[in-house]
C-alpha cells in the first residue's frame, strides 16, 4: 500500500472532519475511522465490505468472523504490515485492547498519541501510544 504524495494534508483534512462527528456503529466507529484514514492517505478502502453492514459491535464482529478474522486487529494485519508499536509513526494504525475482552479498538497514530473514536461522547479523543498492543504500517 502506497501513501499519496499529499497524504499529510489529506490525513489532516480527514481528521479535522472527524473531530466532532458522532460515533455510530457501521458508519463511524473505531474500525471505520481507522479505515477512513487509510482511504484518505492511500485511496484504498479496506473496509468497503463492512461499511454500513452492521449496527452494533456484535454485528460487526460477526461480519469479521464470517470472513475469517477474530477481531479488527486481525483484519488490519491481513492488509497492513504489522510493526512493533514503538515503531509506529504518524498515519499508522494502532490497536488498543479493550479491557480483558479480547477485542481491539483501532486508532490513528499521531506522534506520541493515538486518535480514537469515543463511543461515550461526540468526536475524537486521544490515548497514549504506550497503550497500543499492536500497530500496523500504512
Amino acid at each position: 500500500m502506497t501513501r499519496f504524495s499529499f497524504w499529510r494534508s489529506a490525513l489532516a483534512e480527514y481528521v479535522n472532519g472527524c473531530m466532532t462527528r458522532p460515533f455510530v456503529w457501521g458508519e463511524h466507529d473505531c474500525a471505520l475511522f481507522a479505515a477512513g484514514a487509510v482511504l484518505a492517505m492511500t485511496g484504498e478502502d479496506i473496509a468497503a465490505p463492512y461499511r454500513g453492514r452492521y449496527k452494533a459491535l456484535r454485528g460487526g464482529l460477526g461480519l469479521l468472523r464470517r470472513k475469517g478474522f477474530a477481531n479488527h486487529a486481525e483484519l488490519a494485519a491481513s492488509v497492513l504490515e504489522e510493526i512493533h508499536p514503538s515503531h509506529a509513526a504518524v498515519g499508522d494504525i494502532a490497536a488498543i485492547k479493550v479491557e480483558d475482552s479480547g477485542i481491539y479498538a483501532l486508532g490513528l497514530v499521531n506522534g506520541p498519541r493515538i486518535f480514537v473514536c469515543r463511543p461515550d461522547s461526540l468526536g475524537l479523543g486521544t490515548v497514549d501510544l504506550l497503550s497500543a498492543e499492536r500497530a500496523f504500517r500504512v
